[in-house]
């Protein structure tokens, strides 16, 4: 979690960061954590103060209040419908002052503002919970700090309350220096751990008389409990039971697995390099008495071998040679790969060729969207094809690849998804998913309760348990009667069928923590509560239809019973009155990892024939508001448009526009993009994109690519990928990404041209300050639309559009996105804007005609 706050003053020592107070508290796995900071206004003046938390992405808001002028404004737990009707009465459109978003691979990141009149103190106060989960034999506690100035009282303090008896516990952050690392004080008993952290005003500079802080980072604790072989351990209390099973020293179960690897175009340079080197590492952790198999995959199925091989040391080393030849090319048919790879795994079962007790698994590796077969049906032929006897597990490699169809589609089949950051590290996020799913313990585990005991159980069968991880159940009691509570376990082991069963010893916690029972409370409730919303929501995406709705349905009633704010519910907070303004509220919304938002995707593209006309076309998408906006820009052929500006980063972009070869018999003549300048002044990098050839000119050096070739070029400031008549990508070093698509026209065609479509992937890299035809928008736009009516076209209604002041109107319709699918596109529903963008684009259309394909002025 982060925990900042910060202050807009032209005189920094009028805001003074009081306190802030980290509080968490862990019971038996589940973490209570209180944020809490004080923030003085010292000026003559009202002052806007910020507060931002990161908390982990798995955990729920419970919790938040402000205390200004000792009055308390509470947040509310609504439905996040009701909640968005109330917000939208009560401020008007883009004046959202709170925030929850993604903020890198673990955490999400709440924030919110206020006013706060002179001489007073605001108080803000966080809660959140979640459950912790076991991952290579550990728990980890994850706390962000960033305060970004100074703060009189800072402290993280953590407690952890574990019955069974803590095996190790352990401490550490990102920031901490030598001087910093005896402040870090563990006191740890059999059954409790304390760790503290409260550096003084003076520890916490990073230099003598510096205003600048040491504390910027990740405090970290990670802790095990001992675990006894049998039933595990049984919690109970307040008539709610926790059951965790994670039994020691079971030999691994053999398993057979399939690495399906996606090495499609986009896959090219350095995610092809890491998946291989990925590879390189893992193979050589098979156990001799595993089987596997290596099936690559573009618009083209290649495997290694036609049936899966025991990993002896010989077979594991030609597989390794395999894998270095691997290289990059075409589409991306995820349907055929998928059923090719369940195919063998179902053949060699039938044949006897596997080990009888062992676990068949896919690994599927994938950056991109399926771009042969629609998802529903990949979705559908997969779930058919495994009959339940497969577990599915997929990586999605970067931000633009499909992560919800791969969440659904593991769930659907015993597996899990895991998203792969494009980073320095992706190799080892890569092995470490792997190591996660490498030693199966168990298979098929049933744990079972008197059903006269017990009710409201969650999931109680789980199709494998792996080394280092866990299984939690939890459920209501329906009387206080346990004598009765029988339990037993049962699955299939290596070499027999395991099976326990006992009566369950109770814990009596005011017992075994006498001065602190009164902390623990409700917290096996919550834990239930917490582990039920969770599979509920699992549920309502990949269950079968039937179950989708009651799930949904119960997952939102236990939302706000509980108060946790969930992908179903919002948390409405009503602010104090800012001067003239009444009162206003905002929300907080919880993010999923398949939805969390994504910066917008800005493309131009020459409509292709069968579209209303063929002038270039700019589409703004913008996966938050799930929509697009697009217009069409009417100019002579010949004519030079500027893009992208952005004289801050160097980053500048123009595109000229060509005209049909003659006027066709409709007298109407199409345009299109047919080059496009690409300059980075930074870097001193040129690039010339057009339809026949790229040529890239660096410290006064010039190289040409053609079209009909697939290459890469790599150096220092610029990677280039060429697919051969279909794509091509650019990536400027620590900069955006832009991706230009050749559509080749049939030759011999009377009226039409090839032409080039331009993609921008990225926009977040370039300054706020960027401009230009698609750059303006790179940052997002605020707009509302209303009074939808009937327009000329039935498919196609009239609205009144509200943006940047101006009332338009605007007509939906659609325009096409050929990325995945070149040939024919993919209809992208938009509002359109009328007259040039006229409303939407600052200015008008002739403002960004510049003189050169290089100009950047």
């Amino acid at each position: 979690m982060l925990f900042l706050l910060q202050k807009r003053s032209t005189n920094e020592a009028t805001v003074e960061v009081h306190s802030v107070t980290v509080d968490c508290t862990v019971t038996s796995r589940f973490a209570h954590t209180v944020m809490t900071s004080v923030a003085l206004n010292k000026a003559n003046t009202s002052k806007e103060i910020f507060f931002e938390v990161e908390l982990p992405k798995s955990a729920f808001i419970t919790n938040f209040s402000m205390e200004i002028e000792e009055k308390v404004y509470v947040g509310v737990v609504k439905e996040k419908e009701k909640a968005k009707k109330q917000y939208q009465k009560a401020v008007s459109s883009g004046q959202t002052a709170g925030l929850v978003k993604a903020s890198g691979r673990k955490m999400e990141k709440f924030s919110v503002s206020v006013s706060i009149a002179a001489e007073s103190n605001v108080t803000f106060v966080l809660t959140y919970e979640e459950l912790l989960q076991r991952k290579l034999g550990q728990y980890e506690i994850l706390i962000r700090v960033k305060p970004k100035s100074l703060v009189q009282q800072f402290q993280i303090l953590t407690n952890i309350y574990e019955p069974q008896g803590l095996s190790y516990v352990d401490a550490h952050a990102t920031f901490l220096s030598n001087e910093l690392l005896p402040l870090v004080e563990k006191t740890v008993s059999d059954k409790k751990a304390q760790i503290s952290f409260s550096p003084t005003l003076e520890q916490q500079r990073k230099c003598p008389g510096c205003d600048g802080t040491l504390i910027d980072g990740d405090f970290i604790v990670k802790y095990d409990v001992n675990r006894q072989q049998g039933l595990g351990e049984i919690q109970i209390v307040n008539g709610h039971f926790v059951h965790f099973f994670a039994p020691p020293d079971l030999p691994r179960v053999p398993k057979n697995v399939v690495f399906v690897i996606d090495r499609s175009g986009s896959m090219y340079g350095r995610k092809m390099a890491q998946t291989r080197e990925a590879l390189l590492k893992i193979l050589p952790d098979l156990h001799e008495e595993d089987y596997f198999a290596l099936i690559q995959f573009d618009t083209r199925i290649l495997s290694w071998k036609d049936s899966l091989t025991k990993a002896t040391k010989e077979n594991v080393a030609a597989a390794m040679d395999y894998v270095r030849t691997i290289v990059d090319s075409g589409g991306t048919d995820i349907n055929a790969a998928m059923l090719q790879a369940i195919n063998m795994l179902v053949k060699d079962r039938q044949g006897n060729f596997l080990p009888e007790r062992s676990i068949d698994m896919i690994i599927l590796l994938t950056d991109g969207m399926p771009n042969v077969s629609d998802i529903s049906t990949i979705q559908e032929n997969v779930r058919s094809a495994t009959g339940g006897n497969m577990s599915l597990f997929c990586l999605g490699f970067g931000n633009d690849v499909d992560y919800n169809f791969l969440d659904v589609m593991s769930k659907q089949n015993k597996g899990l998804a895991r998203r792969i950051f494009e980073a320095s590290d992706a190799a080892l996020q890569l092995q470490g998913f792997y190591d996660e799913v490498s030693s199966p313990l168990l298979l098929e585990i049933d744990l079972q309760y008197p059903d006269n005991a017990v009710d409201y159980v969650t999931t109680s069968h789980f199709p494998q348990l792996f080394n280092g991880s866990e299984i939690v159940v939890a459920g209501r009691l329906m009387d206080n009667d346990l004598d009765n509570f029988l339990v037993e376990v049962v699955g299939q082991g290596f070499e027999e069928q395991f099976n326990v069963q006992g009566q369950a010893s109770v814990v009596d916690w005011n017992v075994m923590y006498p001065d602190e029972s009164y902390i623990f409370g409700d917290f096996t409730e919550r834990l239930w509560a917490y582990l039920t919303i969770q599979q509920l929501l699992q549920k309502s995406e990949s269950g079968a239809s039937d179950e989708k709705a009651n799930a949904t349905a119960k997952a939102l009633e236990m939302s706000l019973q509980y108060s946790f704010v969930t992908p179903l519910t919002s948390m409405v907070v009503t602010k104090p009155e800012e001067g003239d303004e009444p009162d206003s509220s905002f929300i907080a919304d919880k993010l999923t990892e398949g939805k969390a938002k994504k910066y917008p995707c800005l493309f131009s593209q020459a409509s292709a024939e069968e579209l209303m006309d063929g002038d270039p076309h700019f589409v703004i998408e913008l996966p938050e508001r799930n929509d697009s906006l697009c217009f069409n820009i009417n100019n002579a052929p010949g004519t030079i448009l500027n893009l992208v500006r952005d004289p801050e980063t160097g980053v500048f972009v123009n595109g000229q526009i060509i005209g049909d070869k003659k006027i066709p018999p409709n007298g109407k003549m199409n345009t299109y993009f047919w080059r496009f300048g690409i300059i980075h002044q930074t870097l001193g990098v040129r690039l010339q994109v057009t339809t026949q050839y790229i040529s890239v000119l660096q410290d006064g050096k010039e190289v040409k690519l053609l079209w009909t070739d697939t290459a890469s070029l790599k150096g220092p400031n610029v990677d280039i990928h060429v697919t051969k008549d279909r794509s091509l990508t650019v990536t400027l070093k620590g900069s955006v990404k832009f991706v230009i698509l050749l559509h080749k026209v049939w030759k011999n065609h009377p009226y039409h041209r090839d032409y080039l479509g331009f993609y921008t992937l990225d926009t977040h890299l370039l300054s706020p300050s960027v401009h230009g035809l698609l750059g303006q928008f790179y940052h997002g736009i605020e707009y509302e639309v209303t009074g939808l009516r009937p327009g000329e076209s039935p498919e196609k209604p009239d609205a009144t559009m509200f943006a940047k002041g101006q009332e338009l109107n605007v007509t939906r319709g659609w325009q096409r996105d050929f990325r995945r699918d070149i040939k024919n596109g993919e209809n992208v529903p938009c509002w359109f804007i009328h007259n040039n963008g006229s409303g939407l684009i600052d200015g008008v259309e002739t403002d960004y005609i510049v003189s050169g394909l290089f100009t950047t002025v």
